[in-house]
């Protein structure tokens, strides 16, 4: 008795809100993922995940054709899952679009479905490789403004101005 009450509460309606899945979809799942009604051919679902992988439409809705041929009505129902799924790309400036600082190229960029960040132990290599370079650059520049040569550079300057 105690395991049955234990599992109903964890599939509880707490759990699980209809209204948040729909709210999130508006909000394109926090990915960015819409479909792009502008650009359709049927749904905008193709056209919506290539501007979301930042690839042609063409090469999704190949891709869509191939899994048409090839698995049939498995892809007829994912098609379909997905149009219900993606929510249509707000027209104007409201939505919001979700960015994620990437490490690599050092800006941030909209946050893709697999553009996964990197690892905490790996971040924080990468802040002590950076902290390390500051440092570094921070102790020549101590070793040149205590030396002599910054003195004469400075009396140079001030003779050419």
């Amino acid at each position: 008795m105690k395991h049955q009450r234990h599992r109903n509460r964890h599939f509880s309606s707490d759990k699980f809100n209809p209204e948040d899945w729909w709210d999130r979809r508006r909000q394109g799942h926090g990915m960015n993922l819409y479909r792009n009604t502008q650009d359709k051919k049927i749904a905008g679902v193709c056209a919506g995940l290539a501007d979301h992988f930042n690839v042609d439409h063409w090469v999704v809705r190949l891709a869509a054709f191939g899994g048409f041929i090839f698995l049939n009505s498995l892809m007829f129902f994912a098609y379909i899952g997905a149009w219900i799924a993606l929510a249509p790309r707000p027209k104007g400036g409201n939505q919001q679009t979700a960015y994620r600082y990437d490490e690599t190229t050092h800006q941030d960029r909209p946050v893709n479905m697999f553009r996964y960040q990197m690892s905490p132990s790996d971040r924080l290599k990468t802040a002590q490789a950076r902290m390390e370079e500051v440092v570094n650059r921070a102790a020549v520049m101590e070793r040149y403004v205590t030396s002599k040569r910054y003195e004469l550079d400075k009396e140079f300057s001030k003779i050419n101005q």
